[in-house]
């Protein structure tokens, strides 16, 4: 395994493989699943649409908590040990969710596989971190997060294929033996990134340290902040997606295609992302890349700022340029997070996570509950949460 000095051409490409795929259990645990709301909807005699939303932002709750949780753990035991202690979690959480009938048990379900899945989220990112560093780390983050996008794009369509010759339980079972196929691969490949001799004893002030260890650098609060309103405007779309697509505009059966097309946008980002990031750095790109995302969205609440949508093409154009910009954020802002807190990964990588999530889950309610007939309430949530980002960025670039 390399380590931060490793050259360019050492890039370990089943290292790449493996993390991603690690990640891509949260992907497809959440996208798979968007076809199915309406029909968990009925089983569970659920009549308002909007509440569909809470299985999907219910579950970022549950990742917002459990990387509190096993950030700081994964600091004291390895990283190893505790990813496999949140796949069993995950397992426990998924049983719940096939054989409750109440929605408030399923809510819970969700919350409990978010807090499982923390741990391969969370912990793949310091795996990187205790291999990589700079530049290189970010160019690495962004194939991970390259090859993770390529689950919303067949996510969505592999749910609504489960749902129409299955139901929607197939889905959770699909998601189980996908998850213990890889942590059969990570058992049997994946060496531990974390030394005995680099880890930290756990007691009750290891949080307490390392959280004010990470408070000394104004750099990784700030974009801690700004990975929290960014994810918190993309998880509006997450959550509203088939809502706006089969309600709205009446496509229920094109939506796993839509969803898929506007996902491939984000892909090709982050692969554009890996390819400049070390020639540009990570904070210029960033940077770009917010006020792309700040412009976007302003100059739609312009043109339909009296709420009628548009036409379909000229809605996923906004999307997909939308996206695109994300697409060179997400890798970035935690990089750039994490750059210099290097010597404390896991807890790091957990106040990182935790904050930007619990940041996010309220913004996508709020903003979400608003998403009712028209898709503008979205864009105005984008442009707010993009100017807030890009002033921030100014003040980190002042300080």
């Amino acid at each position: 395994m390399q380590n931060s000095t490793s050259p360019k051409h050492k890039v370990n490409l089943e290292f790449i493989g493996l993390m991603a795929s690690l990640m891509a259990i949260v992907a497809l645990s959440i996208d798979a699943l968007l076809p199915a709301l309406p029909d968990i909807a009925n089983d569970l005699n659920v009549t308002d649409v909007s509440k569909n939303q809470l299985l999907i932002t219910m579950i970022f709750l549950g990742l917002g908590i459990g990387q509190l949780i096993f950030g700081p753990l994964s600091d004291s035991f390895g990283r190893k040990p505790i990813i496999y202690t949140g796949f069993i979690l995950f397992v426990i959480a998924s049983i719940v969710c096939v054989t409750t009938n109440s929605f408030e048990m399923m809510i819970f379900g969700r919350i409990l596989q978010g807090v499982g899945l923390a741990a391969p989220r969370t912990i793949s990112i310091s795996m990187v971190r205790d291999t990589y560093s700079g530049d290189y780390m970010a160019r690495v983050m962004s194939i991970v997060v390259m090859v993770f996008i390529l689950v919303p794009v067949v996510a969505p369509t592999i749910g609504q294929f489960l749902i129409t010759f299955f139901d929607w339980h197939s889905i959770f079972n699909l998601n189980l033996i996908y998850g213990c196929l890889v942590m059969f691969w990570f058992w049997k490949k994946q060496p531990e990134t974390l030394p005995e001799n680099k880890r930290t004893k756990l007691s009750v002030g290891l949080f307490v340290n390392g959280t004010k260890e990470f408070l000394k650098y104004k750099s990784a609060i700030v974009y801690t902040l700004i990975s929290g309103f960014i994810t918190g405007s993309f998880m509006v779309y997450l959550s509203t997606s088939q809502q706006i697509f089969e309600h709205q505009y009446k496509l229920a059966d094109l939506f796993p295609y839509i969803f898929a097309s506007l996902a491939i946008s984000i892909g090709f980002a982050t692969f554009l992302n890996s390819a400049l990031v070390v020639r540009f750095g990570m904070k210029k790109i960033a940077k770009t890349a917010a006020i792309a995302f700040c412009a976007i969205s302003i100059f739609y609440v312009i043109l339909f700022h009296n709420g009628t949508n548009p036409d379909l093409s000229v809605l996923v154009m906004f999307f997909a340029l939308q996206f695109i910009a994300i697409g060179f954020l997400f890798g970035n802002l935690r990089s750039l997070a994490m750059e210099p807190v290097g010597h404390i990964a896991g807890v790091g990588a957990a106040i990182n996570g935790f904050v930007s999530t619990i940041m996010a889950v309220p913004i996508a309610n709020f903003i979400g509950s608003y998403v009712t007939d028209s898709v503008l309430p979205l864009f105005i949530g984008f442009s707010v949460c993009g100017v807030v980002s890009v002033l921030m960025m100014f003040l980190v670039k002042k300080s």
